[in-house]
């Protein structure tokens, strides 16, 4: 699943975990899509393995890179709403309201950053399963 048209609004985190939720759904389906795909030694002649794998290869690369744009965009808009809290913070020390916000703002980055770690295990499973299965079928380009 491509990251969201138009403007991300990373403003709520909730919102931020449902739609990388709905983005990792290649990856939480590739066992079955694998199993339903590859054809196993019996099946091989009927199935062209080799074009399913670089199919789905390509499909794995778009969707990972297009969550990694989406987290690290959204890492960017909360950074730069931080730094301009901690500014506003530093100009008015009494206002506690601001140090609130300033707190929230600074929790959910964090949690925005987590999601990078997050998404290094998912990915990392992800290739795992797919050269268990594609590895004779389809060999990725070295570049990449």
């Amino acid at each position: 699943m491509a990251a969201p048209s138009g403007g991300v609004n990373c403003e709520e985190f909730a919102e931020f975990q449902e739609l990388l939720k709905v983005m990792r759904t290649i990856d939480d389906r590739i066992v079955h899509e694998l199993n339903t795909t590859v054809p196993t030694a019996s099946f091989a002649g009927k199935i062209d393995a080799s074009q399913t794998c670089k199919q789905l290869y390509e499909s794995l690369m778009e969707a990972h890179a297009s969550r990694d744009r989406f987290i690290k965009n959204c890492i960017a808009q909360t950074s730069s709403v931080v730094k301009h809290l901690r500014e506003e913070r530093e100009k008015n020390l009494d206002d506690l309201t601001l140090l609130k916000q300033l707190r929230k703002e600074q929790t959910k980055l964090k949690w925005m950053q987590s999601e990078l770690n997050v998404e290094e295990v998912v990915n990392d499973r992800s290739w795992k399963v797919f050269n268990e299965r594609c590895r004779i079928h389809f060999k990725p380009p070295k570049n990449e």
